[in-house]
């Protein structure tokens, strides 16, 4: 059995889960969720928790169970808690500004660069001295965050030799030596 898709999704309160058919609706202060869950798969809610079932031991089956547990469970945690992601500007000049769901970063090219944010997404920007310029998501769905994330990463992805572009904050980069110590 899947080690994730057997874990109990704990239900908090204040948030409300409607299951029909195979549409499950998540619904918290944060905001409301929908998602369409495979046919085959049994949904069960027993008190504050709520049970991911699958029928046989087929693969498709099993890896459809794991898959499933995860994104109702990031559902209930983003409808109740919400989800951060942090994005630093390394390099000269680079700098971002936000105003409403527009944010104009500045990042090596002639002109700045104006990115278009969904309603779902939170956009903040802090620019403290002495540090590298940061852009603060905040939404309550995953999947979205994700997805404006790796397309404002995109814009300028950091390069190896310098460390120069957009990048999160969680990641580390591999840095290269360049030619000059190769040639040593």
């Amino acid at each position: 059995m899947s080690r994730i898709g057997k874990m109990p999704i704990e239900v908090p309160a204040g948030v409300e889960i409607t299951i029909d058919k195979n549409l499950v609706k998540v619904k918290g202060p944060k905001g409301e969720l929908t998602q369409m869950v495979d046919k085959d798969l049994v949904l069960k809610q027993e008190g504050s928790q709520l049970i991911v079932e699958r029928p046989t031991d087929q693969k498709r089956h099993k890896s459809m169970h794991g898959l499933y547990r995860s994104l109702i469970n990031n559902m209930v945690e983003g409808v109740s808690k919400g989800f951060e992601q942090k994005l630093l500007l390394t390099g000269v000049g680079y700098r971002a500004n936000a105003t409403g769901n527009v944010l104009e970063i500045t990042v090596g090219f002639s002109h700045p660069v104006m990115v278009g944010l969904p309603p779902e997404v939170k956009v903040t920007t802090e620019q403290v001295k002495g540090q590298e310029p940061t852009i603060i998501l905040q939404s309550h769905d995953k999947q979205l965050l994700g997805q404006v994330a790796a397309k404002i990463r995109s814009i300028r992805k950091p390069e190896p030799y310098k460390g120069k572009g957009i990048r999160y904050a969680t990641e580390t980069l591999r840095r290269k030596a360049g030619k000059a110590a190769a040639s040593k």
